[in-house]
């Protein structure tokens, strides 16, 4: 089974190795028929702390790292505005 791939944008960056990432999400409410944004917040290891808050990066699934730690910086913020 293929790996989720998604994009997000960094809101912090001060732990050592890793970046929390806030994707958003757009779906039709089911009975109001609205356009409703969610977000939610991920832990992504970035090993060579290159991300900076602010950026736009790719996160992909990956083994557990640590306790919170499941997803893995694949795209920093150069790549992510080509695709």
């Amino acid at each position: 089974m293929p790996k989720r791939v998604l994009q997000g944008i960094v809101v912090s960056d001060k732990n050592d190795k890793t970046v929390v990432v806030k994707v958003e999400r757009r779906f039709t409410h089911p009975l109001l028929k609205k356009v409703v944004r969610r977000s939610k917040k991920y832990q992504a290891h970035d090993a060579a702390n290159a991300c900076k808050v602010g950026d736009t990066i790719l996160i992909q699934e990956c083994a557990p790292i640590s306790k919170n730690k499941r997803w893995e910086v694949v795209q920093g913020t150069a790549e992510a505005s080509a695709n």
